[in-house]
C-alpha cells in the first residue's frame, strides 16, 4: 500500500445548500502519514494558522431594493437559518449584488444601509463582500468602497488562503491588469499545495457568455490560479446553482436571494422564472455533502440535493424526508 499523501486530497470543501446560500464545511485529510504533518506544518507557516476545520456560509445576489415580490423575506430568511445551525460558521461570504442599483440620488446608499441592517443580526464573527456589478457598475465602486472597504483583498483564515477579486467595477466584465499582477504578487508566498478560495461575482469562465455569464480575462485569472492544486471558485451572478470542475480548479455558483434564472441548457431567453405566490421561494434548496472517510476517490464524497417548494423545514431532521440524489 503507497504512504504517499495524496496533496490535493489534504483539504476537503463540501458544500450543504440551505435553501438560500450555501454551507461549506473545510477540514484537513491528514491521515497517519508523517508527510501530512509535514504539510500542515508548512501550511501554518506559510498562513499563520495551522489547517483545522471549520465551516462558512456562502450567500449571494440579495438585490436589496429592487421592486420584486420576495422583496428582502428571502435574505431575511437565509439570516434566520444561519443563525439556527447546531455550529455557528467562522465566516459568510456575500458573492456581489447586495443591492439594486438605482440613478435616483441618495437611493442606492440607503439600499446599502439596509442591507448591512439585515446582515448586522448574523450572529457570525466575520461577514466578508464583494461587489457586484449592480453595487458598482454606475460610479466605478466609490459608493460600495464607502461603505464596505476595498473591492479585492485577501486574508487567511485556519490554514485556508481566501481571495476576494472584483470583476465588476470596471463598467465591464473583467478583472484588468492592475488587480492581476495584485494577484500574482499576493499567491507569490504560498507553496503550490496551500488551499485558496476565491470569491467573485462573475463566473471565471465562458459560462454562457450571450447571457452576461463570464469574466473576459477569466483565463488569464485562471492562469495565474493554474499551479495551486486545492483551489476552489465561488460565486455568484448568474441566480442558480451550478457546479464546474475545470483543471484542477472547483467553480460553484450560489443561488440568489431574491429571483433565479432558468438553466440556460433549456432555453434561449435570459428571463427570471416567474415568481409562484404559492411557492414564494422556488428554485431554493439545500445542498448536502457527507464524506465517507474510508471510501476511495470520488466515492469519499456523498452529494444529496434538496428543493423546498411549499413547505418549510427546521433543522435538518425534516429534510431527510425529501431527499433526492444529485443530478451534477
Amino acid at each position: 500500500m503507497s504512504r504517499e499523501l495524496d496533496r490535493r486530497r489534504f483539504l476537503r470543501i463540501a458544500g450543504t445548500g440551505l435553501g438560500a446560500g450555501a454551507l461549506y464545511t473545510v477540514w484537513p485529510t491528514l491521515g497517519r502519514f508523517a508527510e501530512a504533518g509535514e504539510l500542515a506544518r508548512r501550511l501554518g507557516k506559510e498562513t499563520g494558522e495551522a489547517p483545522t476545520p471549520f465551516t462558512f456560509v456562502q450567500l449571494s445576489d440579495a438585490h436589496v431594493g429592487f421592486d420584486g415580490p420576495v422583496g428582502t423575506r428571502a435574505f431575511e430568511k437565509a439570516v434566520d437559518i444561519i443563525n439556527g445551525l447546531p455550529t455557528t460558521p467562522d465566516l459568510v461570504l456575500f458573492t456581489g449584488d447586495l443591492t439594486h442599483d438605482t440613478e435616483k440620488a441618495g437611493e442606492h446608499a440607503s439600499r446599502m444601509t439596509r442591507f448591512q441592517e439585515i446582515s448586522a443580526r448574523l450572529r457570525v464573527a466575520k461577514v466578508h463582500h464583494v461587489a457586484g456589478e449592480h453595487d458598482a457598475g454606475l460610479d466605478g465602486g466609490d459608493l460600495y468602497r464607502s461603505v464596505f472597504g476595498p473591492t479585492f483583498y485577501s486574508f487567511d483564515h485556519r490554514g485556508v488562503h481566501f481571495v476576494a477579486l472584483d470583476n465588476v467595477s470596471r463598467a465591464r466584465p473583467e478583472v484588468g491588469a492592475e488587480q492581476r499582477a495584485w494577484l500574482m504578487k499576493d499567491l507569490a508566498r504560498f507553496d503550490k499545495t496551500t488551499p485558496i478560495v476565491v470569491f467573485t461575482h462573475r463566473p471565471l469562465f465562458d459560462l454562457r457568455p450571450d447571457w452576461e455569464w463570464f469574466t473576459s480575462d477569466g483565463d488569464e485569472v485562471m492562469t495565474i490560479l493554474a499551479p495551486y492544486e486545492n483551489v476552489t471558485v465561488l460565486y455568484g451572478h448568474i441566480h442558480r446553482e451550478d457546479h464546474h470542475a475545470l483543471g484542477r480548479a472547483r467553480h460553484h455558483a450560489a443561488r440568489s436571494l431574491c429571483f433565479a434564472f432558468p438553466d440556460p441548457e433549456t432555453t434561449e431567453d435570459k428571463k427570471a422564472i416567474p415568481f409562484d405566490k404559492g411557492e414564494p421561494f422556488k428554485g431554493l434548496g439545500l445542498r448536502l455533502v457527507d464524506r465517507h472517510p474510508g471510501a476511495p476517490g470520488a466515492a469519499a464524497l456523498q452529494v444529496r440535493d434538496v428543493e423546498l417548494a411549499m413547505s418549510e423545514y427546521s433543522g435538518t431532521e425534516g429534510f431527510n424526508q425529501i431527499l433526492r440524489p444529485a443530478t451534477f
